[in-house]
């Protein structure tokens, strides 16, 4: 039971911080604080990252249709999400740190699917499905040399700059932002923002930083195109109540 409770509460606190608080009694210990509150955000964001797309998938079960999602953009997502998790992983990085990428991908990989699905692509959808957990064990497998994973993280920069612009491009476009989930674009913005702090405080890993900087400028984009075009639809809906 003691040993349960230990690790409950090394996914808080770094055995130098359990020495710290519970056997100096140095709550004021900065380095420690700083530890800790990554520690807690990361823990936080795994929890959060359960739920962050799933407002995106019954917005697309619900009205049957992936209209206005980008699924080349989602795909893209999906590889970066992919190649972080892997590649830390790999890397034997604390779970704190990437945890939610678990999470994210299969969220990702299931709205993929359903709007290949609903675009009436549903064999090119079970193939890609396929595809995909093939590549995904492999990755996993340590059969995967890790500069190859480290390939693929860093190539995540442009990749996730590239499809949220172009998701962006296709609201531009369409003048609205079709099925997208205005939660699970603002947890995702604010996810993205806090694993910066993260990924500084437990991996030091500078190509996760700057990708998680990246993310957070290209997610705000989007969340101003929603907050942008959920006006444009107000005014649109008192005009023509106006008119009646």
């Amino acid at each position: 039971m003691a040993q349960h409770i230990r690790k409950a509460t090394l996914l808080l606190f770094t055995q130098e911080c359990l020495k710290e608080y519970f056997d100096k009694f140095n709550f004021f210990h900065v380095g420690c604080f700083k530890a800790t509150l990554s520690k807690a955000l990361g823990v936080g964001i795994i929890g959060g990252s359960l739920m962050v797309k799933i407002p995106q998938i019954v917005k697309i079960l619900k009205n049957k249709s992936g209209k206005g999602i980008n699924v080349f953009s989602v795909l893209l997502d999906l590889f970066a999400i992919t190649a972080m998790s892997s590649y830390s992983f790999s890397s034997s990085f604390p779970f704190s740190a990437w945890g939610d990428g678990v999470f994210l991908g299969l969220q990702t990989l299931i709205i993929a699917v359903l709007v290949m699905h609903y675009n009436g692509e549903t064999a090119k959808a079970t193939a890609f499905l396929s595809a995909y957990l093939a590549v995904i064990c492999t990755a996993n497998s340590g059969l995967t040399p890790l500069h190859v994973l480290w390939a693929c993280q860093a190539m995540n920069i442009p990749i996730v700059l590239i499809s949220k612009f172009m998701q962006a491009y296709t609201n531009y476009t369409n003048g609205n932002t079709g099925q997208l989930s205005a939660a699970t674009c603002l947890m995702l913005f604010f996810g993205s923002l806090a694993r910066i702090f993260t990924s500084i405080q437990e991996t030091g890993d500078t190509t996760m930083i700057t990708m998680y900087v990246c993310s957070t400028l290209a997610n705000g984009m989007i969340v101003a195109q929603l907050l942008y075009y959920w006006n444009v639809d107000v005014k649109s809906k008192e005009k023509i109540k106006k008119r009646s």
